[in-house]
């Protein structure tokens, strides 16, 4: 059953009047769901009898029908089933002379205690700090103020640490910047806590050089292959901050046309410092972004963290010269069987060149340059030739 709050006014209460009115109980804190009487007793020195008297919620008027008087100097207001506080600070509940005139007031905070965090999720930042976030719970929303609490430790000696940087990337969220081990695993948990109770996370257990990302890979640049229409070649420098540090890395890269929000992602980069992109199209800017996965540091076992995006980098590829709708006039069906063999050709080189695999293609950049050259001279208007 949800429960009642009932209180009046003792005699030890009403032995000195420092206020016009005073109104009981003050600041309470209920469950949702709950039903509450206050009452508001005016001070006998004032000319105003209970039936003078009004009450508001938060700057509303309540209907006289859920007041009641009680005596000449006192009325009371019954509130049922009362809903989740609509500020973390407290409901108002204000009690009004005839005039409107503020008399006395109380906060009502109306909630739930808060659930179990979950899902502590946390990361380090080129090994040199610990960034951690979590879930309030199932429901999360307490309608009262809650305190988080990240608390951390070493698993088998030390004392409990807390976490004093909050709200870094989110409302849960905590980051620890500094005094951190290495090589040791860490205990980390959350504790939350408000007026109507306080509960703890499960524990997770983690070892820094397990959960380390990056800085985006620098110096991005992005350049043209030559002449070649279709293509474009990445370049950038492995993450400064560990490059003293025994790692590997595997990258990956996206991109998209200027005018499209849609990203390709190239996965197979491996942990090459360059890539090129293939079967894009002429005369065509492309932003190209690429980020880092550090796994292997001093021999951990466990994947890594990808770092951010870097800043994206534009560039286009050729602009196509080829004339379109020219027939070249010596074309026969031998010439048409031959185009036909180098199409294919080409198609399965572009196919096993796609992405950053390690096949060198530089024969099949130069019948590219070849072909777009011979092309462009077969289809040539030249001056004075008349259809």
């Amino acid at each position: 059953m949800v429960p009642a709050v009932v209180l009046g006014l003792s005699l030890l209460t009403l032995g000195s009047w420092a206020d016009p009115a005073v109104v009981v109980p003050q600041d309470p804190t209920l469950v949702i769901g709950s039903s509450l009487t206050a009452t508001c007793t005016v001070s006998p020195e004032l000319a105003l009898r209970a039936e003078d008297l009004f009450w508001t919620l938060n700057g509303r008027r309540l209907p006289w029908e859920v007041s009641k008087v009680l005596n000449s100097t006192t009325l009371a207001v019954m509130l049922t089933n009362l809903n989740g506080s609509k500020q973390q600070s407290g409901d108002n509940l204000v009690c009004h002379g005839r005039d409107g005139r503020i008399l006395a007031g109380s906060c009502l905070y109306v909630g739930l205690a808060p659930e179990k965090p979950n899902n502590i999720t946390c990361w380090s930042r080129n090994m040199k700090d610990l960034t951690c976030t979590w879930a309030p719970g199932s429901e999360g929303e307490t309608y009262l103020h809650t305190n988080y609490t990240l608390k951390y430790k070493l698993r088998w000696y030390g004392r409990d640490n807390k976490c004093l940087e909050y709200h870094t990337i989110g409302p849960y969220s905590c980051h620890i910047s500094k005094d951190l081990a290495l090589f040791t695993p860490y205990e980390i948990w959350v504790e939350a806590s408000n007026r109507l109770g306080s509960t703890i996370s499960d524990t997770i257990t983690l070892d820094i050089l397990d959960v380390v990302t990056t800085d985006p890979p620098s110096d991005t640049h992005v350049t043209r292959v030559g002449d070649l229409e279709d293509q474009l070649i990445v370049r950038w420098n492995s993450p400064p901050a560990l490059k003293d540090f025994l790692f590997q890395a595997k990258y990956q890269i996206r991109y998209r046309v200027e005018d499209s929000a849609e990203w390709k992602v190239v996965d197979d980069v491996g942990n090459q410092t360059s890539c090129r992109l293939a079967g894009l199209k002429p005369g065509t800017i492309y932003f190209v972004q690429v980020r880092c996965n550090p796994f292997g540091i001093y021999g951990s076992r466990k994947a890594g963290i990808w770092s951010d995006w870097s800043n994206p980098t534009a560039a286009s590829t050729p602009r196509s010269e080829r004339v379109t709708g020219v027939c070249d006039p010596k074309s026969g069906e031998q010439n048409s069987t031959l185009r036909r063999e180098l199409k294919q050709f080409f198609g399965w080189v572009k196919k096993h060149a796609f992405g950053c695999s390690n096949l060198s293609i530089k024969l099949y950049d130069q019948w590219r340059v070849w072909l777009q050259k011979s092309h462009k001279t077969r289809n040539q208007v030249l001056p004075g030739y008349k259809s």
